[in-house]
């Protein structure tokens, strides 16, 4: 009988980074919207501002996803390496190894023999990164893919709020965009979890309560120093 399934396993990798960049950009330059404006900036300081972050922030998250990512790749590829180089020098041990993970998953010692000898017998180094190193095709680590997705979702989560400076009077510019970038991020939670399956409500009110903490205290300190000054 056939069988679908719907995972999303598959979809980690790149939603991690699409959600992280587009909530970064929505947070960091609503808040820096919001924090020029609180302190009684003009329009255009407040639009200079925001696209400059824009730009800034979308690299960042770009450099940033690269560099990580890269570091988790080059610790997989050294694994694998180490891996193979143990493979080719000393298999029966390799072997005794893989059947023993399988014992510890439930299966008796016989059948765990023979589930890693036929698995060897395919590819003994897939077998061995997947069940003994946790390395898979799906959620191996994958640098440029992790920066693109950041960075654009980045770009497009930053040009929400900054279109609202364009089209909202300065007067009205805080809350505006305050309000705008919570409802944003709500969606953006929402469509999140709904893209990996996981609770939409959860998520949704997790990335409006930190967007909302994070404009409140820009704000603050926003009109602090616009008083001071």
């Amino acid at each position: 009988m056939r069988h679908s399934e719907n995972h999303r396993a598959h979809r980690i990798g790149w939603l991690r980074a699409a959600v992280l960049g587009a909530n970064d950009g929505i947070v960091s330059t609503a808040s820096l919207i919001v924090g020029v404006a609180a302190a009684e900036s003009g329009q255009s300081n407040v639009l200079v501002a925001g696209i400059a972050g824009l730009v800034a922030g979308a690299m960042s998250m770009a450099a940033g996803e690269y560099v990580s990512v890269s570091s988790q790749s080059d610790t997989e590829q050294a694994d694998m390496a180490r891996e193979r180089k143990e493979l080719a020098e000393d298999g029966e041990h390799e072997h005794a190894e893989l059947a023993a993970i399988y014992v510890g998953r439930g299966l008796d010692a016989e059948l765990a023999d023979r589930v890693a000898t036929q698995l060897m017998a395919k590819d003994a180094l897939t077998a061995h990164a997947r069940d003994e190193l946790g390395i898979s095709d799906t959620l191996s680590a994958k640098p440029v893919q992790a920066a693109f997705a950041s960075a654009g979702t980045f770009a497009v989560g930053a040009a929400l709020p900054l279109l609202l400076v364009l089209v909202v009077p300065a007067s009205a510019l805080g809350w505006t965009v305050s309000l705008s970038s919570l409802l944003f991020l709500a969606l953006l939670g929402a469509l999140a979890a709904r893209a990996g399956g996981s609770p939409v409500l959860k998520s949704a009110l997790r990335v409006t309560f930190w967007g909302a903490l994070a404009m409140g205290l820009t704000a603050g300190v926003g009109a602090l120093f616009g008083a001071v000054v």
